[in-house]
């Protein structure tokens, strides 16, 4: 059996493993706010709308077995953001600290710089998410503020961490045009 770690394109026969895997982070984690784990058609749905506008949605697979997705979509749907992405990254709980989640993050920023993408945000939710604050921080994130109490989930408030890196060319004067 093979143990290597691949990393590539999500397709539409993960669905089902993407669909399971982040509702066990939606039941069980504090990273998404989510309180009801979506469908496989919603997740379908999201991951065409990310595709739609030319973002990557990668998925992380070991001997067949998808353990991890990670994608990026706009920041804000304004035009004046198209040049700012917030990314996403859920890990299954059996292949944490195993350095998924850093070869995916670290591809996904790879892609989006690839495609003219400038600033990527990391919107963390739980400030005592340690594992996803470590990991953007592994690969240059920098902390740039903590929204206190903002979320209601599991009985307790819920902050979120604002992380941000910058791609390519930074401040530079943007090459048109980017992303669709």
């Amino acid at each position: 059996m093979n143990s290597t770690l691949l990393i590539r394109p999500s397709r539409d026969e993960d669905l089902p493993a993407i669909t399971a895997l982040y509702g066990h982070h939606v039941q069980h984690g504090t990273g998404t706010f989510e309180t009801e784990p979506p469908s496989e058609t919603e997740m379908a749905a999201r991951r065409a709308d990310v595709l739609r506008k030319g973002l990557p949605w990668l998925v992380a697979e070991r001997a067949g077995r998808v353990l991890g997705f990670a994608y990026g979509n706009w920041f804000k749907p304004r035009p004046a953001y198209r040049y700012s992405v917030e990314d996403s990254i859920y890990i299954a709980p059996d292949a944490l600290g195993q350095g998924m989640g850093r070869a995916l993050l670290a591809e996904l920023l790879v892609q989006l710089e690839q495609r003219g993408i400038r600033k990527v945000m990391a919107v963390i939710g739980d400030s005592a998410n340690a594992g996803s604050i470590g990991l953007h921080t592994a690969l240059g994130f920098e902390h740039v503020g903590t929204v206190r109490s903002c979320g209601w989930k599991f009985g307790r408030w819920l902050d979120i961490v604002l992380m941000e890196k910058t791609l390519g060319w930074g401040d530079r004067t943007p090459p048109e045009p980017p992303c669709a």
